[in-house]
């Protein structure tokens, strides 16, 4: 049926237009950040606020609350249990992830089934098939993310591709794992190819970088995904993204997280990043959230080139002392805390004054200006980056995968301190719990902890205990189960077929 509003636009009418396949992947990539069209109105998921439904957002209270290095002081709905591993499959944050990554897959799906080379060919756009082809590898990389954070955080899940088709009383099938990991590593391996050289894109759309970056991570998790160990895959494509010579370390760790990261230098050290733009992209999620929520107390919000405080985020003690010396002064200048008027400990979750400010995102220029909208963030947030390479070639170096070298490993996770000003360490000093460390101190609030915590062994059970760890001030022993999320109530209630994880 055609509709008779002008505002309802049918497929093919909308790709009939020779730019409209470039807007469609705007959407699949604003997705990332954006809960819908208009910023947060228009939401794309129902059952949640479009501002709490950013992609970003979302994969910040997964991955960072639950874990020794934020806690938020709001009580919205069930946000609280994430603080202290309560929740249960009527969370309407995890339902929000879930259906977040399920909605994005969905949307790459239906672009791959409408940009078919018979179809494009049917609408008289032969002559951009070479484009296209892009735009479809870069929709297969987009949803290949996706389905890595759904089988990260869920374990077994719904799957279906651009080749299925659902009628009444049909669902996709849940699948394994171990399935959704090797159609991942599949994926990868079939667009590499395709996709342009490490930064021969545009900034922020994917390359062949941005999908041996993926591979590596989820190479690098095999052992939790698949109880596999295959670190000398990672170290593979990590030597790949190292052999590139395409990228290089920002000189200035702060840089890395100004409003002109994208032109200050630090985007030769951003692989892959989550686009944002004060001036078109309005809205409240993402890392506009992680900004204004890391503001209140006695803090200045124009310091930090915002026009207000949300009373929110701060950070555990936990974390704060991995870049304290003996004496309690900070020594490694990564850390960057506001302390006046803060307690270093975690008395009452719900007093913004208790737990140190985490001042890593500044919607500041790296000249100290100001970004180009105070109430909406122009920082990118950089999802992959060397840094990051530089810790996991460490770490499979140590876990035994051979490609590497431990005096390479050495001096990569040294080169990282002395950006930090921290103190150089020796080979008898690079172990595994300290790199855990480190990865804390170098990737804090970046949304990798709940995943390294996990696959150190350190997330659930008591060999590491921190505040507010299973509901308890000075932490506790948590069951294993907390490793996974729950398959939201809603989704299984949606699709009678799946079975709770």
């Amino acid at each position: 049926v055609t509709p008779k509003d002008d505002d309802e636009i049918l497929t093919d009418q909308f790709l009939s237009n020779t730019n409209s396949y470039k807007q469609y992947m705007a959407k699949a990539y604003g997705g990332l950040v954006m809960g819908g069209n208009n910023g947060d109105d228009q939401a794309d998921i129902s059952g949640i606020r479009g501002d709490f439904s950013s992609y970003l957002r979302l994969l910040f209270t997964v991955q960072e609350l639950p874990t020794d290095e934020a806690v938020i002081a709001w009580a919205d709905g069930n946000l609280p249990s994430m603080n202290q591993h309560t929740w249960t499959p009527n969370n309407e944050f995890i339902y929000g992830m879930f259906s977040r990554a399920s909605y994005q897959i969905a949307l790459n799906n239906e672009f791959l089934k409408q940009t078919t080379e018979e179809k494009v060919s049917q609408r008289g756009h032969s002559s951009m098939w070479e484009e296209i082809k892009l735009y479809r590898a870069e929709a297969r990389f987009l949803r290949a993310l996706s389905y890595w954070h759904l089988i990260d955080e869920f374990g077994s899940i719904p799957f279906a591709t651009e080749n299925d088709t659902f009628g009444s009383n049909q669902f996709p099938p849940q699948k394994s794992r171990e399935f959704v990991f090797d159609y991942i590593i599949s994926e990868l391996s079939d667009i590499e190819g395709i996709l342009p050289a490490p930064r021969g894109n545009e900034y922020g759309r994917a390359d062949q970088a941005a999908v041996w970056m993926l591979k590596a991570k989820l190479y690098q998790n095999a052992r939790v995904y698949i109880n596999k160990s295959m670190d000398t895959e990672t170290l593979t494509e990590l030597n790949k993204i190292l052999n590139s010579n395409a990228y290089s370390l920002s000189t200035s760790y702060k840089n890395l997280f100004t409003a002109d990261n994208n032109t200050n230098g630090a985007q030769n050290e951003i692989i892959f990043p989550i686009i944002h733009d004060g001036t078109n992209i309005r809205a409240n999620g993402g890392i506009t959230y992680v900004m204004h929520a890391a503001i209140g107390g006695n803090m200045n919000a124009s310091d930090y080139g915002l026009n207000g405080g949300w009373y929110g985020l701060r950070a555990k003690k936990d974390i704060v002392m991995k870049f304290m010396d003996a004496s309690l002064n900070i020594v490694d200048t990564r850390g960057s805390f506001f302390t006046d008027g803060q307690t270093l400990d975690v008395t009452t979750i719900g007093n913004f004054n208790n737990g140190y400010a985490v001042t890593k995102y500044t919607n500041k220029n790296s000249d100290g200006t100001n970004g180009a909208d105070m109430q909406y963030g122009d920082t990118d947030f950089p999802m992959f980056r060397l840094g990051d390479v530089y810790l996991m070639y460490a770490e499979a170096v140590l876990r035994g995968g051979t490609g590497g070298s431990i005096s390479t490993a050495l001096d990569f996770v040294n080169d990282l301190r002395d950006r930090g000003t921290a103190t150089t360490i020796s080979t008898s000093q690079l172990t595994l719990p300290f790199l855990l460390d480190e990865r804390a101190r170098e990737l804090h609030w970046e949304c990798h902890r709940r995943t390294d915590l996990i696959r150190f062994g350190a997330f659930s059970g008591s060999s590491y205990i921190w505040e507010w760890k299973g509901g308890s001030k000075d932490g506790v022993s948590i069951d294993s189960k907390y490793n996974l999320y729950p398959i939201p109530s809603v989704a299984i209630a949606g699709n009678p077929t799946l079975k709770q994880n």
